[in-house]
């Protein structure tokens, strides 16, 4: 797929209704199964994405699905167990990846 097609693909995304969305979790996040945690959530949604350690010590998750999905489930991280091991969480819309499939832990 040219750059064209890649612009074409990005366009047809955001105009039906889907977002990406990159999330940095701050706390007591890493070493606890932060991230596994997060991949049993993102079994009940729609969505493609990953979850990925990172060296200051935060999460961070890259969401990617319909808008409603995506935002389902950021909640439903900050409602689940998980918000315990939660003191900050900063989200914003991203560039979405094109192709991406599935959620994985990095």
């Amino acid at each position: 797929m040219g750059v064209g097609g890649v612009d074409d693909w990005r366009k047809k995304w955001q105009n039906c209704g889907m977002v990406a969305k990159r999330i940095c979790y701050r706390g007591k996040v890493q070493g606890v199964g932060f991230r596994y945690s997060v991949r049993q959530i993102a079994e009940g949604f729609t969505i493609s994405g990953h979850a990925t350690n990172q060296p200051d010590g935060t999460v961070e998750v890259f969401l990617q699905g319909d808008r409603e999905e995506v935002e389902g489930m950021e909640k439903e991280i900050g409602v689940s167990h998980l918000a315990g091991f939660i003191r900050e969480a900063n989200g914003k819309e991203v560039e979405s990846v094109p192709g991406l499939k599935g959620f994985q832990i990095q």
